[in-house]
C-alpha cells in the first residue's frame, strides 16, 4: 500500500476532525487521551470514497478469500456499502437487535452456511466489536477468518482476534497516526509521549489459556499434516502470532528469506543499506547501540523505509536482564526500541521474567520476540538441556515469542519461525569465533527458515548484487526443501 497516500488520508482525517485529543470515555470506560471519531466522515463524500478505496487496496494486497462482505454497526456500514457497490461485491447486514415483525432475521442478505465473510470496521481498540458480529454470523452457519480496520489503536484488539481465529488487517495503525500528525507540525512530541505511555500501559487483552477452538484447531491441522507447509500455507494457520503471519507472508511474496544484518556504525549508512537492499530482503536486523550519531529522527527514517520497502526490523539488543528491567530498556531509554522495532531477541537464562517484562510493553504495539535457543560461535553453551528449555519457555508464552535464533530447527511446530545467523555463502569461520554455514544447509538441511547475513555482504565490493545473491540462494535452498518433502 503507498505509504504517500496512507499520510495523505491520516492529514485529511486531522484536517475533517476525526482525530480528536483531550480526554475522551471508551466504549470499555477508559479515558483516552486520543478519540477517532470517524463518523465525521460520512459527511465527506470524497473522503469516504477514498477510505474505501484504501480499505479495499488493503483487501487485495492481503489477496484475502471470501464470499461476502459486513461491516460492523453502524460506522462501518456506509464504508461496507462503498466498497461492495464499487466492486460488485455480496454484502451482509448485522442488526444490532432482531425486529420483532416480518423475518425476525440478525443477517440481512443472500449467503449459504459454510460461506466465508469479511468483516469491516472502522477502528479497533479491543477487538470487542468485530467479535460480536462475528459471533452474530456463525450463528447463522457463516464462517470469518478476516478482518479489515481503517484505524487500530494497538491496544491488544489484533492479538485478542487472533486468538480466536480471526485475522486483523489494519490500513493505519495508532502509532503511524502520530508520526505522520508529529511530522506536519498538527501536534508536538510531548503529546506523541503521553498518548504512546497511554497505549503501552492500557492493553486491552490478556492471554487465555491454551484450550480455546483455534488452539484445537490448531493442534489438530498439525497431526494431520504429513507434509511441509510452505511460508504462505503457515502464514494462514489459525493461532499463528499475528507477526509470525506477516512476516511469513513477506517472503512468500518478496521470494526472500533472507535477513541483512546491518552492523554499521553510523546511521547514514545503515539508511543507506536499508533502502538499496530493502527489496530484497525480509528483515534488518540492527544493533542500534553501536550507532555513533543515534536519534530517533533516525528511527522514523528507518520505520519509512521498512513500509516502502516492505521488510521488517529486527533490534537484535539480547535482553538478559530481570523483568523489570527489561521493561524500562525496551520501552524507554535513549533508543525507544518499543516504538520502531517489529522484533527483538532475548536470552532465557533470566528465566520467563525477561519475556513477560518484554511482553508487557510490546504486545499491545502487536510487537514480537525470538529467543536465543543457539549461537553461531565456537564453544557456546546454548545447547542440549539449555536449548530445550527455551522451547518448552516459548511454548509457555507464545502469545508473544514467535521463533527463535538457532543453528537449526529445534520445534516441529510450523508457526514458530527458526532465523539462523552466521550464514555464508562459502563456509568457514572468521578466527574470533564465528562459525559460517552456507544457505543450503542452514535451509535445506537444518530446517531453518531465515537466513541471517551480515559481513557476507557488507564486505562485499557489490553490496545490492551480493544481496541478491543470497537472497535467490536461500530461496532456492527453500524450494529444494520443499520439494524434498513433496510440498
Amino acid at each position: 500500500m503507498d505509504n504517500v497516500c496512507i499520510n495523505d488520508l491520516i492529514l485529511k482525517l486531522y484536517d475533517v476532525g476525526a482525530v480528536k485529543f483531550g480526554e475522551y470515555k471508551m466504549k470499555n470506560g477508559m479515558i483516552s487521551p486520543i478519540y477517532m471519531d470517524l463518523r465525521v466522515v460520512i459527511s465527506y463524500p470524497s473522503l469516504m470514497n477514498e477510505v474505501s478505496g484504501l480499505i479495499y487496496q488493503r483487501v487485495q494486497t492481503e489477496q484475502l478469500k471470501f464470499d461476502s462482505v459486513c461491516g460492523v454497526p453502524y460506522t462501518a456500514l456506509p464504508l461496507a456499502t462503498i466498497i461492495c457497490s464499487s466492486n460488485d461485491l455480496p454484502m451482509l447486514i448485522r442488526r444490532k437487535e432482531a425486529k420483532d415483525y416480518g423475518t425476525k432475521r440478525m443477517v440481512e442478505g443472500k449467503y449459504c452456511e459454510g460461506e466465508i465473510c469479511l468483516i469491516i470496521e472502522d477502528t479497533v481498540t479491543t477487538g470487542g466489536s468485530i467479535l460480536e458480529t462475528a459471533e452474530v454470523l456463525y450463528k447463522e452457519g457463516l464462517k470469518v477468518t478476516d478482518a479489515i480496520v481503517l484505524v487500530d489503536r494497538e491496544q491488544g484488539g489484533m492479538a485478542m482476534l487472533a486468538s480466536k481465529g480471526i485475522r486483523l488487517h489494519p490500513v493505519i495503525s495508532m502509532f503511524k497516526l502520530l508520526d505522520v500528525l508529529l511530522a506536519a507540525n498538527h501536534i508536538d512530541a510531548q503529546t506523541v509521549r503521553d498518548i504512546r505511555k497511554f497505549i503501552l500501559a492500557n492493553n486491552t487483552f490478556s492471554a487465555k489459556d491454551e484450550n480455546s477452538v483455534g488452539c484445537l484447531a490448531a493442534k489438530k491441522s498439525r497431526k494431520e499434516q504429513n507434509q511441509e507447509l510452505s511460508y504462505g500455507a503457515r502464514a494462514k494457520l489459525p493461532n499463528i502470532h499475528p507477526l509470525a503471519s506477516k512476516l511469513l507472508r513477506i517472503m512468500e511474496e518478496k521470494q526472500s528469506n533472507l535477513c541483512m544484518s546491518a552492523d554499521v556504525t553510523s546511521c547514514a549508512e545503515l539508511l543507506q543499506l536499508a533502502d538499496s537492499l530493502g527489496p530484497k530482503i525480509c528483515l534488518l536486523k540492527t544493533h542500534v547501540d553501536i550507532l555513533q550519531d543515534f536519534t530517533l529522527d533516525f528511527t522514523q527514517t528507518l520505520k519509512a523505509l521498512a513500509e516502502k520497502h516492505n521488510f521488517l526490523i529486527f533490534e537484535d539488543r539480547k535482553f538478559a536482564d530481570i523483568g523489570n528491567t527489561v521493561k524500562h530498556q525496551y520501552e524507554g531509554g535513549i533508543y525507544q526500541i518499543a516504538s520502531w522495532s517489529h522484533i527483538v531477541n532475548a536470552h532465557a537464562v533470566p528465566g520467563p521474567g525477561v519475556v513477560k517484562g518484554l511482553s508487557a510493553v510490546g504486545r499491545p504495539l502487536d510487537r514480537g520476540c525470538l529467543l536465543i535457543a543457539q549461537m553461531s560461535t565456537q564453544g557456546s553453551m546454548a545447547t542440549g538441556e539449555y536449548t530445550q528449555s527455551v522451547l518448552k519457555m516459548a511454548e509457555e508464552q507464545a502469545d508473544f515469542v514467535f521463533g527463535f535464533i538457532c543453528g537449526s530447527k529445534i520445534s516441529k511446530r510450523p508457526e514458530f519461525i527458526h532465523m539462523t545467523p552466521g550464514v555464508q555463502i562459502q563456509a568457514g569461520g572468521d578466527g574470533l569465533g564465528q562459525q559460517y554455514t552456507s544457505p543450503e544447509e542452514v535451509i535445506c538441511n537444518k530446517g531453518s527458515d531465515v537466513i541471517i547475513v551480515g559481513r557476507g555482504i557488507l564486505g562485499a565490493s557489490d553490496r545490492v548484487e551480493t544481496t541478491e545473491s543470497y537472497r535467490k540462494s536461500g530461496w532456492e535452498a527453500y524450494t529444494k526443501r520443499l520439494g524434498q518433502t513433496g510440498q
